[in-house]
């Protein structure tokens, strides 16, 4: 454990591996938008931190509904990890009152923690809305203009949490659906407090003031919670954590630093890495209807919200978009305050701070001189094709067609496969334009078990009539890779009797027809290294073998490095293995070809959106590099976190389907489930 108090270090964004020109677009885009604060941490390096005239570093904001995860979810975490109070209990443990209400007695914890209490939140109607709006006041401070149990519960009149209790009704069966609610949340507060009320801290203000924001820096002046309130009923002493925050930006970024770090500071285990890894992740299968999921208090990330960020980001917000946003994939930290910035909370979010956001972060390589970028067909152009199958390596046969393996469907409907298969194998003639498939059908070859428990092809290439197949999942647990042949074009399969247990998604680098124009007498073979498909890698592998001993194990020698004269170094031991490619983290699937007129290799790579899943099929990214040999030095030809249409999980560009001066290709992707298809123009340099 360090004796040393963690501060924040000041970074400029390109030696963080982001561009300053997109995060000032980002900065000025939301400060046209009335934001009061802005800060971006990435590795614990402040990238980005702004303020406008009147606020800085040193003031606090209100955080509104942010307080629901960074007051309630910490109290409710703290709880659990003292073993007081499970999200399996019913409330009625804590709320004796409620022990004989019918719909009040089931519910429990987690209902609460997720909105899917039924407890009728303290906000307007339709009616109430139109009346107020009919009367000619503002909305901005309904609140307070609500009649009944509502406005006293916002008025505090005589306490919020009486009237939670009481008179707030609980409209649908608890854990039946979601509807958000502020006076849950202030049941939530009840039952921790009632939780930790023979603890030495009796309120959930101190508890998180002597447990975290002490222990993590957070200075007394630079934060207050619950209305600055606390309210003593039935023997408890009670602070709101549905509101009534008031945090500085600074303060806010480490309590999203301690989140992203499961918990622990900088060696201390504040809360266990269980508990954190709970609270983010969901708790409940009924959504907001935004595409956000409800875990313990914290909003979890789901790709139909912002296909954009990583899967496994997760924040806190409240009105008017008082923003915290934890990116554990990327080590990155987003604190928003100010007023709101789109048609509500979510859709400023998504347009203004998490597309600009991704959009700054830079390619691990530099750019390519030689390939500027690409320009790709419109999206509606794409064709597709063998719908609800998927992962499509391909190679150019003898035949002059294309072949191809697919995975977890039925393929093509020619030939369709009766059930589901893990891995099947289908025939593709003519172009990109006019591209018919057939499945292939093979006792030998085919594969069932859906997901990691079947096999399925990352690599296929044919050299001189024979058909080579990596598979993938060859333990059945989602590792290693298992090498297969035809002699028949992929009706009938022979396996071999070894497998590489360490690596995980082995691919062919795929040359011309039959393997045509080929570098040299070798076959060559990258893998992320590490021996599962499911998980990125910091680092990519190449291998070569002879190509007339493919089948033969001991024949494969690893990179090892480079000579004084710039060639390359072969060892038949794994660990004297170099790295072919290196992106920490983000090394997952991948294909590389040969572009002929061009002279270029290229490398696709996916750009996974959590550390360990592969999930890119309906939104995400991917990059492509070039390289003057198969061992590099790759430069990036493109990169995107988001492309505009879902990039599926696995991507090939046929050598068939390249033009004759190299800059025409077509891209062969899974997205959507399909044999997809989309044209695209490699922009050159000079």
């Amino acid at each position: 454990m360090s004796n040393e108090q963690f501060d924040w270090e000041a970074s400029d964004p390109e030696d963080r591996q982001m561009s300053s020109e997109a995060l000032e677009v980002m900065r000025a885009g939301l400060a046209e938008r009335g934001t009061k604060a802005l800060l971006v941490a990435q590795d614990d390096h402040i990238v980005c931190e702004w303020y406008a005239e009147g606020h800085g570093p040193n003031s606090k904001h209100y955080t509104a509904s942010m307080a629901k995860a960074i007051v309630g979810g910490l109290s409710l975490m703290l709880a659990m990890d003292d073993g007081l109070i499970s999200p399996e209990d019913h409330a009625c443990k804590f709320v004796p009152s409620w022990a004989d209400d019918v719909l009040k007695s089931r519910i429990k914890i987690a209902h609460l923690a997720t909105h899917t209490s039924g407890i009728e939140d303290a906000e307007l109607s339709k009616e109430e809305r139109d009346s107020i709006l009919a009367g000619g006041k503002s909305l901005n401070d309904h609140h307070m203009e609500l009649p009944g149990w509502k406005g006293d519960f916002w008025r505090r009149q005589p306490d919020p949490f009486t009237i939670a209790r009481d008179s707030a009704p609980v409209i649908f069966e608890p854990g039946s659906e979601f509807a958000y609610s502020n006076t849950g949340i202030a049941m939530l507060a009840w039952v921790v407090t009632a939780a930790i009320r023979n603890g030495p801290h009796k309120d959930i203000r101190t508890l998180l003031a002597e447990r975290l924001f002490k222990a993590i820096g957070i200075a007394d002046e630079d934060w207050s919670v619950g209305y600055g309130q606390t309210y003593e009923v039935d023997g408890l002493s009670l602070v709101a954590s549905w509101g009534g925050g008031n945090f500085t930006a600074r303060a806010v970024a480490r309590i999203g630093r301690l989140m992203m770090h499961r918990g622990d500071w900088d060696g201390r285990q504040l809360i266990s890495a269980e508990i954190v890894d709970r609270a983010v992740c969901p708790a409940t299968k009924h959504g907001s209807g935004y595409g956000h999921v409800s875990g313990l208090s914290w909003w979890t990330h789901r790709p139909r919200a912002y296909s954009a960020i990583p899967r496994n980001s997760f924040y806190a917000a409240g009105a008017a978009a008082q923003i915290l946003l934890v990116i554990p994939h990327l080590e990155t930290i987003v604190v928003r305050n100010g007023s709101l910035i789109g048609r509500d909370i979510w859709d400023g979010m998504g347009k203004h701070l998490v597309e600009p956001l991704m959009a700054a972060y830079l390619p691990p390589h530099p750019r390519s001189e030689t390939i500027c970028g690409i320009d790709w067909a419109p999206a509606e152009s794409i064709r597709r094709d063998a719908w609800d199958s998927d992962t499509w390596p391909v190679t150019w046969g003898d035949d002059d067609n294309i072949y191809c393996t697919w995975a977890d469907g039925v393929g093509f409907e020619t030939n369709q496969a009766p059930e589901k298969m893990s891995l099947g194998f289908a025939r593709i003639s003519g172009g990109p334009d006019d591209f018919v498939g057939e499945n292939i059908r093979s006792g030998t070859g085919e594969d069932l078990g859906n997901g990691a428990v079947g096999k399925k092809g990352s690599g296929l290439l044919m050299v001189k009539g024979v058909l080579y197949m990596w598979a993938r999942n060859a333990n059945r647990k989602g590792e290693q890779s298992q090498l297969a042949w035809s002699d028949d074009h992929a009706e009938t399969w022979t396996w071999a009797d070894w497998t590489f247990k360490e690596l995980g998604y082995c691919t062919f680098l795929n040359f011309g027809r039959d393997y045509s124009g080929a570098r040299d007498e070798y076959v060559y073979v990258y893998s992320p290294d590490h021996p599962s498909a499911y998980v990125g890698a910091d680092r990519m592998l190449l291998l070569r073998v002879p190509a007339y001993c493919i089948r033969e194990k001991q024949a494969y020698h690893f990179l090892s490095g480079m000579n004084e004269s710039g060639l390359p170094l072969w060892s038949s031991d794994r660990g004297d293995a170099v790295a072919v490619f290196e992106h920490a983290g983000r090394c997952s699937r991948n294909s590389v070809h040969y572009n002929a007129p061009l002279g270029r290799y290229i490398l696709w790579q996916q750009l996974t959106n959590a550390p360990e899943a592969s999930e890119t099929r309906f939104g995400g990214g991917f990059a492509m590099y070039e390289a003057p040999e198969p061992w590099g030095p790759w430069r990036t030809v493109y990169y995107t976190e988001h492309w505009d249409t879902g990039p599926g999980e696995t991507a090939v560009v046929p050598t068939k389907w390249i033009g004759p001066d190299g800059t025409e290709f077509a891209l062969v992707f899974s997205g959507n489930d399909y044999f997809s298809v989309r044209k695209g123009h490699f922009v050159l340099g000079g």
